[in-house]
């Protein structure tokens, strides 16, 4: 397989493990790829914005400055107003919206290991991050599991595993966005990251996965 064999919604999910992984020379070809595709320049610069939450300000720098060298001429939006109201309001009402009833014991959870990372988790990733215009929850959840595929952070895919399957993409979908990692790394991430899948299929009573 080849990355002009990925289908266009897997792009971003592609290009934000690639850029997780800073991958850098895969990463031109994918953002190539979606700039081919027609997939418009905001979507790419909102999913590698994000990735600043799972790879840190430096790796995300990084890959936004490769963005606009290969968009030199292309305006960048403004910067969103700081309002922590507003953060906090749409921050909460994703939350919900992906964690239902759970959310309260969530909340609970984080607290009892940090307290500032409790209100971060709202204010920071659901509400100024996540809550932000350009992509939707389900393509943000998307490229969410790809990168976290990528790190191997097993506890957090499996939790947006679940946020991506609550936002509506369906497990088909989910697996997609794993396999097609074989293109980025090797076959042990997309291993890992079925492996995780299957755990959250099982524990949801749900059918086996498709064979890749």
């Amino acid at each position: 397989m080849k990355i002009s064999d990925i289908d266009s919604k897997d792009l971003l999910p592609g290009i934000s493990a690639a850029a997780a992984l800073r991958r850098m020379n895969i990463l031109s070809e994918l953002i190539n790829e979606a700039k081919s595709r027609k997939i418009s320049f905001i979507k790419i610069y909102e999913t590698l914005l994000q990735n600043y939450l799972f790879i840190g300000y430096p790796s995300a720098l990084l890959s936004l400055k490769l963005l606009k060298e290969m968009y030199p001429n292309k305006k960048l939006p403004k910067a969103a107003d700081m309002n922590l109201y507003h953060f906090r309001i749409v921050g909460e009402a994703n939350c919900k919206k992906v964690y239902g009833n759970k959310y309260e014991k969530l909340i609970s959870n984080v607290k009892k290991i940090s307290p500032d990372m409790a209100e971060w988790l709202v204010l920071e990733g659901y509400g100024k991050v996540l809550g932000r215009k350009g992509l939707s929850l389900k393509e943000r959840e998307q490229c969410i599991v790809a990168t976290l595929t990528a790190l191997k952070f097993e506890d957090q895919l499996y939790s947006h595993i679940n946020s991506a399957f609550r936002a509506k993409a369906s497990i088909e979908e989910i697996q997609s966005v794993i396999e097609n990692l074989s293109l980025i790394g090797n076959r042990n991430l997309t291993s890992f990251g079925l492996k995780v899948l299957s755990r959250y299929k099982k524990e949801k009573g749900m059918h086996t996965l498709r064979t890749p």
